[in-house]
């Protein structure tokens, strides 16, 4: 794989991960989706598969090899390839470095933004039932909690990040800031509170900033309009009806994952010079609740996106807010915006378009996605050893150039 091909996917995936500005800055050189990357019709109208040929066995058990305790980039690897033209599913690596037992395939992990995907499903269900109006300032519905400087907010610029609401305060970007603050339990409605009362960062829906303080306020919403709790209304909406009983909200006490799964390691940099891998896999996720704080295993995940795109969890007419992106510009690099409502537009080196949404939480990198056909679908958790670093991790890398590899 070529320094190009790298910078280009690696732009188009980090959206959502807390990419750095090397990294977006190269999401402008990837190649616009042809017409061929969405479909090509053959005779007779049949419309043949975005992605036609079977997964890359040999390719994926590639990008997932020797990984634990020695591998400079990820302990462990858990990964479903799967849609109409195949499927493949894998693991590689270790459950913990101090046992040195193999990875457990079904385990739970921490799936960070991927949160996003089901708070935006949630709102876009309350709006088929005609219960939010997407184009309706939020304040409508939050109007002790959005003041009048932000009364042009709307519920459709809090989903696709076009709110100009700028980030609440936290701790520091650093890992050793957020390790020092990793049990602090964060109310939602103060994060609110602290960034609104800061000034606009832009006019709303003039540009796109991804922040996770557009679904905070989503969080809120969805409880303001159900009459119940965030996770209630997730687990009553999404996670019952398709089954995904090893899907799981953590709320705001809860530091451990529950039930099988690998611990997730962040590598440290000693006095001495050499590295440490401190075990993160505890830790209080409050501050990111409604943006970021599900656990997940990738048998549920992958079940859950190919139920959305099927139109299964959100009615199709709402659906396309999910496959729509604003025609404004990233706040951040001035490129054209990618995210959507839930989701980000991902535009592979050879032109294939997919869709999907990525998730980072110390310890852990996770990704949903695929071809809108089904064609081929992704899903992976891999415990990175720098989960919030700037670059797009390599182990990560090679298994969506695999997967999607035709």
């Amino acid at each position: 794989m070529n320094a190009t091909t790298r910078t280009l996917l690696a732009a188009a995936l980090v959206m959502g991960i807390a990419a750095g500005p090397a990294a977006l800055a190269a999401h402008a050189a990837a190649p616009a989706p042809s017409a061929a990357a969405a479909a090509v019709v053959g005779p007779a109208g049949a419309v043949d598969p975005v992605v036609p040929t079977a997964p890359n066995a040999a390719a994926l058990e590639k990008a997932i090899a020797g990984l634990g305790a020695g591998h400079k980039d990820a302990t462990a690897a858990l990964v479903r390839v799967g849609g109409t033209s195949g499927s493949w599913q894998g693991s590689s690596g270790v459950a913990d470095i101090r046992s040195g037992r193999g990875a457990i395939e079904d385990g739970r992990f921490r799936a960070g933004s991927v949160t996003k995907t089901f708070t935006a499903a949630v709102v876009l269900q309350l709006a088929a039932e005609g219960r939010v109006d997407l184009d309706r300032p939020v304040r409508h519905y939050l109007p002790g909690t959005i003041p009048d400087a932000y009364d042009a907010v709307t519920v459709r610029q809090l989903l696709d990040h076009t709110s100009g609401i700028p980030a609440a305060d936290g701790p520091g970007d650093s890992f050793e800031a957020q390790w020092e603050h990793r049990f602090d339990v964060t109310d939602p409605r103060d994060q609110i509170a602290e960034a609104v009362a800061k000034s606009p960062e832009f006019t709303p829906g003039t540009a796109q900033h991804y922040l996770n303080i557009n679904y905070t306020v989503l969080g809120v919403l969805i409880e303001k309009v159900t009459g119940t709790t965030y996770e209630k209304a997730v687990g009553a909406r999404v996670l019952k009806p398709l089954g995904l009983r090893d899907t799981s909200f953590p709320g705001r006490f809860q530091t451990r994952i529950p039930g099988p799964h690998n611990h997730g390691y962040q590598a440290v940099a000693r006095a001495d010079g050499s590295t440490e891998l401190r075990d993160v896999t505890e830790w209080n996720s409050s501050d990111r609740w409604a943006a970021g704080d599900i656990i997940s295993t990738t048998a549920d995940l992958e079940r859950f996106t190919v139920a959305l795109f099927s139109g299964r969890v959100v009615p199709k007419a709402q659906l396309e807010e999910m496959f729509t992106v604003p025609g404004v510009k990233d706040f951040v690099t001035g490129k054209d915006a990618a995210l959507t409502a839930g989701m980000s537009r991902i535009v592979l080196p050879d032109g294939t378009l997919a869709w999907g949404k990525t998730g980072g939480r110390h310890g852990y990198n996770t990704a949903i996605g695929g071809t809108r056909d089904l064609s081929r679908t992704l899903v992976y958790s891999v415990n990175s050893t720098d989960a919030k670093g700037q670059d797009m991790n390599r182990v990560a890398l090679g298994i969506v150039m695999a997967a999607f590899a035709k």
